[in-house]
């Protein structure tokens, strides 16, 4: 499935699915912060006080991320591969 395509079938998902992905997309990039940021392009701010607000809301509400295979199966059966 293309970029392009998943983006499209997004806003057709229910609201849950969506705060699922999001949360789990942000859990990611905090997992993942080791070196996936260049250096040459810091992060701003504004975007800083974003991943600042969903660690905090993440902290208050751990059960309402999945793991990622849970995810990842989750839109493979809905989408395919």
């Amino acid at each position: 499935m293309s970029k392009a395509e998943i983006l499209s079938a997004l806003p057709q998902l229910r609201p849950e699915d969506r705060a699922e992905i999001q949360s789990r997309i942000e859990q990611l990039a905090i997992d993942e912060s080791e070196g996936w940021l260049d250096v040459d392009d810091p992060l701003t701010d504004a975007q800083k006080a974003i991943l600042e607000t969903r660690l905090d809301d993440l902290e208050k509400h751990p059960t309402n991320s999945v793991p990622w295979s849970e995810a990842e199966a989750r839109l493979k059966a809905r989408f395919g591969e």
